[in-house]
């Protein structure tokens, strides 16, 4: 599935001018052509990728977190057990609400540059270091300050206290199963019905396969808008490029093992104010001038040939499920 015709997987290089013009080209040029050719040595050797969107990948356990991996701010600092509630009790169920540009908590840059969207690129490690778990969490009690002052809280059902218990155990199956974080949506084009590459596996996609769940269970819920905040990339088919070891390892190939990571280092978190202007062109010049973009799914590395509109944040509607007609492909 190499992208012939199109620029390499090289994060900095330009595509060379041609064979003619190949007894003067430039060091950048010939930088291009062996990242180019780096892409396709990887994708002729790879397995057939052809299912698309490629399907997440689930795991039999949730392994520890490394000590490395330390969020701003902690993740569920007041966590505890579900509960076990009787099959008779009555519960409410709400919806908390907040598009990502208007939720204020917290540095919304820094946690994208910083959290699991991108790698750390730690000096003693010839790859990128990943802090992409993702999971549920549950706490006591609603911040209704909080909430008040940063999105809505909506009543969208009422549950009894049997179909909380099922929930809850399905709950923690889920959680043990998706262990890590994806924050892109990738597409052939924004036009309605475009090919999906991968699908996002985010907060939003917790809550929707959470309703669908409660649905399934015998929840009834109101008519209400529903939208959710969500991230595209556009491109075109992706290039398979193998997994850490088929890169990074001993006989992993170092040309795209280098240009891996120089994609990946202006995404570094902490940066200062001159420091994040600069980053923010190399972005740019990577995804935008050079069309490329290295995503990490499954915890394998693939080429993505980006196309213009690039990269679009939506907030769009979801209806929520009903009894008889659920959502499907969550």
């Amino acid at each position: 599935m190499a992208q012939a015709g199109r620029a390499g997987p090289g994060a900095w290089g330009r595509r060379g001018a041609g064979a003619d013009a190949a007894p003067i080209c430039a060091p950048w040029c010939w930088a291009s052509a062996l990242l180019w050719l780096a892409a396709a040595a990887a994708a002729a050797t790879g397995p057939s990728r052809r299912q698309w969107p490629v399907p997440y990948k689930r795991f039999s356990f949730r392994p520890e977190p490394d000590p490395y991996c330390q969020a701003k701010y902690t993740f569920c600092p007041t966590g505890s057990p579900i509960p076990v509630m009787k099959d008779d009790d009555v519960i409410e169920v709400f919806r908390l609400q907040a598009p990502v540009w208007e939720f204020k908590y917290g540095d919304l840059l820094g946690h994208l540059l910083g959290n699991c969207t991108f790698p750390h690129l730690r000096p003693e490690m010839n790859a990128p270091f990943w802090c992409n778990q993702g999971a549920a969490c549950f706490f006591e009690g609603i911040d209704d300050i909080h909430w008040k002052e940063n999105g809505t809280l909506v009543l969208v059902a009422t549950i009894s206290g049997d179909i909380f218990n099922k929930m809850a155990k399905w709950v923690k199956q889920d959680n043990e199963t998706g262990i890590y974080y994806e924050t892109w949506t990738v597409q052939a084009s924004s036009e309605k019905g475009a090919e999906t590459w991968f699908e996002s596996y985010d907060c939003s996609k917790f809550v929707l396969r959470t309703y669908k769940k409660l649905a399934e269970l015998g929840a009834d819920f109101k008519k209400i808008e529903t939208n959710y905040t969500r991230i595209f990339l556009y491109s075109g088919e992706p290039t398979y490029l193998g997994n850490e070891t088929s890169v990074f390892g001993p006989t992993g190939n170092k040309t795209l093992a280098l240009a891996i990571k120089r994609f990946y280092y202006p995404f570094k978190p902490h940066l200062s104010t001159k420091e994040f202007l600069l980053s923010l062109l190399q972005i740019f010049d990577a995804m935008i001038i050079h069309r490329q973009f290295y995503l990490f799914y499954n915890f394998e590395y693939w080429f993505l040939p980006m196309k213009f509109p690039f990269i679009k944040i939506t907030y769009e509607e979801i209806p929520l499920p009903n009894r008889s007609r659920t959502l499907s492909g969550l």
